[in-house]
């Protein structure tokens, strides 16, 4: 932004461009802890899944899957016994992780007394439910396709470990490029996976 810019203008542009690199930074921070490899950005829970780059690396093994039990679909069956493959002594935290597309296909899913498994909540501030468990929507997680894993379910606080090293950091500089002023924004975030025992992971049968 030039000098000039920063000086006239009516609304507090330092403020709003902090406000959108938060949001970039929310973006990208979300990704990398679901998706990352590990070269600059953490290690993705994803890949701590059997099968994926980082699940051999741990030294308790890999989070393990369950099958959905339908060719490159979910099931209700599936989603029942995901929710059993996780020890009941880690169950009092757990959650189900999914994207939007996901969580709507969820939604459709009935029983054999065609009663949705999904069920909203009627208490201000609480989540719905699938299988009395809360959901949390998270974009960078997998569409449902064959082998892909779109749904986690576990103690999340338990099994992955988020470090925020110093916050966010930002540079001003007015003299490099006269007359814009540059803002240089850093953040250092690393994470990990600490127990594959308290998270599991749907995989959409072949």
């Amino acid at each position: 932004a030039t000098q000039q810019m920063l000086d006239d203008s009516e609304v507090n542009l330092e403020a709003w461009l902090a406000g959108e690199v938060d949001v970039e930074f929310a973006q990208q921070e979300g990704a990398a802890f679901l998706a990352g490899n590990g070269t600059n950005r953490p290690t993705g829970i994803l890949n701590y899944i059997t099968g994926g780059s980082a699940a051999a690396a741990h030294p308790w093994g890999a989070i393990l899957a369950t099958n959905s039990g339908a060719a490159a679909a979910l099931t209700a069956n599936g989603l029942i016994n995901l929710v059993y493959s996780l020890q009941s002594e880690y169950t009092q935290n757990a959650r189900f992780v999914m994207n939007r597309a996901t969580h709507g296909a969820v939604r459709r899913l009935v029983d054999g007394q065609n009663n949705y498994l999904w069920q909203p909540s009627y208490q201000a501030g609480a989540p719905a439910t699938l299988l009395g468990y809360a959901i949390t929507e998270m974009a960078g997680m997998p569409d449902i396709a064959a082998s892909a894993k779109p749904i986690l379910f576990g103690d999340f606080q338990r099994g992955y470990l988020i470090v925020d090293r110093v916050g966010v950091r930002v540079m001003r500089d007015p003299f490099t490029n006269k007359p814009y002023v540059h803002f240089y924004t850093t953040k250092r975030v690393g994470g990990g996976l600490l127990n594959p025992d308290v998270i599991k992971a749907q995989n959409i049968s072949v």
